[in-house]
């Protein structure tokens, strides 16, 4: 088992690489499930964003994965508008204070740091699992990273685990009626609406998934119909 084995920048920088491909692929996909039940922006905002994340690091990444996360987040936060960027840039933001300056960390320090993001989401938008939002994704995902890791599964496992609890957590969301954010003024008419922003955290969590396990692969399809 490999939970000890060490991931430094060049995973993240990976990773980040997988999301701002996986986001463009999935950008309509995203804002078509935000026309339902939203501003229809999600998927603009989020692909915009992480364009300009992919900017920022052109020069190279930053010496951590720490600080390579809290670049992300505040350029989220800088760059995308609506809850969106201050939601993921909070979330990028927190795990990137969790991991510190260290070149490299473990799975369990990956865990402590999206559990740290989790808070930061949930700080912020005051959301719990149920209200349909990202939580719904996000939530699910810390708890199988965090259960996987306690358990000594090895890292493909461990993220793929998390991975799947968060794509599960997003389909979950679709009879649940909104009690958080714009779908909320809907009322019951967002019912049978997948939830963007959960969607979204999905598609960030597979990211992780593939950057971990293939080194300089594709991201692949982002949606589950084979999106644009």
């Amino acid at each position: 088992m490999d939970t000890a084995v060490e991931m430094d920048t060049a995973v993240f920088s990976r990773w980040i690489g997988e999301v701002v491909t996986a986001v463009h692929a999935g950008r309509e996909w995203l804002t078509r499930l935000d026309t339902a039940i939203g501003d229809a922006d999600h998927g603009a905002n989020l692909d915009r964003g992480f364009e300009a994340v992919s900017r920022a690091l052109a020069d190279g990444p930053p010496g951590s994965p720490g600080a390579l996360l809290g670049l992300v987040g505040s350029t989220l936060i800088r760059k995308v508008g609506g809850a969106s960027g201050p939601l993921y840039g909070t979330a990028f933001r927190e795990a990137g204070k969790v991991l510190g300056d260290a070149p490299e960390v473990s799975l369990a320090d990956l865990a402590k740091a999206l559990e740290a993001g989790l808070a930061g989401v949930q700080r912020l938008g005051a959301a719990v699992e149920g209200d349909k939002t990202m939580v719904d994704a996000l939530a699910p995902a810390v708890r199988a990273l965090a259960r996987a890791v306690r358990e000594g599964g090895g890292r493909p496992e461990a993220l793929g685990a998390a991975a799947s609890a968060a794509r599960a957590g997003a389909e979950a969301t679709i009879p649940m009626q909104a009690r958080r954010g714009r779908a909320s003024y809907l009322g019951p008419r967002s019912v049978g609406h997948e939830d963007p922003g959960a969607a979204s955290t999905a598609l960030i969590l597979t990211a992780l998934c593939a950057a971990a396990a293939s080194p300089g692969g594709p991201a692949g399809d982002a949606g589950p119909e084979g999106t644009e």
